[in-house]
């Protein structure tokens, strides 16, 4: 098994080769994936099993055995996202903006890759697929650690993924970490020099623990602590829909609503409503789990004196993640999607639809609060960075 280094060294000349690969090349490799892995899709879901029996017997959350589990319907979507990624437009080499300067100098910024990135991820292993087809498609090499309740899923994806690139001499642009050390991951985030940008994908500890350890820069987001407020001038009907589809659909996700504000006039006729649609539904309520992120069919609920007051409230107790108000006052709505201070903001919509597919980027490597480099869904873009290529005809600085 491959040291941290010796997993770093391999990916800068796997990152280096990536590089001098065009669109359609690195298109035809994430097909050729997506092929593998419905050609492997026996052995994926065997060692996807014998991982989620495991965890069911290992006693862990219910939210956390959610997210590992392959259905049919999500490896369809994955295989698929992989596919999508293929589609879309490739960001590298793309010219941001072009200047002609009086020293006679043209100047051109343009997109390029990190080259190395290190994806740390817990349970879903849907990650492991989607991480790379972003990272190929932006000629990126990445190198995975999973968590070691998704083992058996990671290495049976790996074995697909790495496959079907070392048929093109690229096996080492994928690579996973099998260890279970936890020491593995505070080498990945201080492999200076040979890792570009580390993004971690679970939860708080997790990332805490690597932005503690870390020499390198890190793209992520603490916690979902999402909010959704009701205002006086919505639509009932609406405001209902919503809240069901951001808190039931997935719960477990980190774009779930986790908290309700109602504003104070509307409360003695909408608050029966939700208490009779979160009985329906097996939704518990509380009063007082402000800034608290459940993952799971709890709701924290409570009164506003208006708009100002919600935006206030959600500035104070949110993550910066996602956040909505329902309204038909359009003053309202432009000054909460103002002043809230969150990386997705959303008036009339599920804050379920902070995600890259959703957001039209195929797959996404995560989702970021940072206000640097990256904020919102990751997806393509959000995997490069730039340079400034400068050309001239003998010009010299006065």
């Amino acid at each position: 098994m491959k040291t941290i280094t010796e997993m770093g060294v391999a990916a800068r000349k796997a990152a280096a080769e990536l590089r001098r690969r065009g669109t359609g090349e690195k298109n035809a490799l994430l097909l050729a994936i997506a092929e593998r892995l419905e050609a492997d899709r026996d052995a994926i879901f065997a060692a996807n099993g014998e991982d989620v029996a495991a965890a069911k017997a290992g006693g862990l959350s219910a939210a956390m055995v959610d997210r590992l589990a392959l259905t049919p319907a999500r490896f369809s979507e994955m295989v698929g996202g992989v596919r999508k990624v293929a589609e879309l437009p490739d960001p590298v080499g793309q010219e941001i903006w072009r200047r002609e300067m009086p020293s006679g100098i043209a100047i051109r910024k343009v997109r390029e890759p990190f080259g190395v990135v290190a994806v740390v991820f817990e349970s879903r292993p849907n990650v492991f697929v989607d991480t790379a087809a972003l990272c190929l498609k932006t000629g990126n090499a990445i190198i995975l650690r999973g968590g070691k309740e998704a083992l058996r899923s990671n290495i049976a994806l790996a074995k697909a993924v790495r496959g079907s690139l070392a048929e093109n001499g690229l096996a080492d642009a994928v690579q996973l970490v099998e260890t279970l050390d936890h020491s593995a991951v505070s080498e990945l985030v201080r492999a200076t020099g040979l890792i570009d940008v580390a993004i971690p994908r679970g939860g708080e500890r997790l990332i805490r623990a690597m932005c503690e350890a870390a020499l390198i820069p890190v793209l992520k987001h603490y916690k979902g602590v999402c909010h959704i407020y009701v205002d006086d001038k919505a639509d009932l009907g609406m405001a209902l829909s919503i809240l069901d589809n951001a808190k039931v659909q997935r719960p477990s996700a980190c774009n779930a609503v986790e908290t309700l504000l109602v504003h104070q006039a509307l409360a003695p006729l909408f608050m029966p409503m939700v208490r009779a649609w979160a009985a329906d539904k097996g939704v518990t309520l509380h009063d007082d789990g402000a800034g608290v992120e459940y993952l799971s069919l709890d709701l924290n609920v409570a009164t506003v004196r208006d708009w100002r007051d919600a935006i206030a409230f959600i500035n104070a107790n949110s993550s910066h993640h996602s956040d909505c108000i329902v309204t038909n006052d359009a003053d309202r709505a432009a000054e909460f999607l103002r002043d809230v201070d969150s990386a997705c903001v959303y008036h009339n919509a599920s804050t379920r639809f902070t995600d890259g597919g959703q957001f039209g980027m195929g797959a996404e490597i995560g989702i970021s609060t940072d206000k640097l480099h990256a904020r919102g869904p990751m997806g393509l873009e959000e995997l490069t960075t730039y340079k400034y290529v400068v050309t001239g005809d003998g010009a010299v600085r006065g």
